[in-house]
């Protein structure tokens, strides 16, 4: 396993270790997106980068094996307004004013 990626993993040990018990550990932020979501880091909270922001995720069992990079996208959906003038072939027909 890569270093930077051993690194994460003790820091995720180390929040969950320092956490009172029935409580949440602290957050770890991340830009590794890369990164094999491990049993070990179940009941972790993670923040992970998506380029502009840190989304916050508390890992779950089910989604060992998954990357972290799945769980939030990097891109903001495209919403497409109303079309505008000169939109199709027939507006070129109609006055504008």
């Amino acid at each position: 396993m890569p270093q930077q990626r051993r690194r994460k993993l003790k820091r995720l040990r180390k929040a969950k270790k320092q956490a009172p018990p029935m409580e949440k550990p602290k957050l770890v932020k991340t830009h590794l997106r890369d990164m094999i979501i491990l049993p070990e880091m179940v009941g972790s909270m993670v923040g992970v980068y998506n380029g502009k922001t840190f989304n916050q995720v508390e890992i779950k069992a089910e989604m060992i094996g998954h990357y972290l990079g799945e769980l939030f996208i990097t891109y903001k959906p495209v919403k497409h307004g109303r079309p505008g003038i000169g939109a199709t072939h027939s507006s070129g027909f109609i006055p504008l004013k």
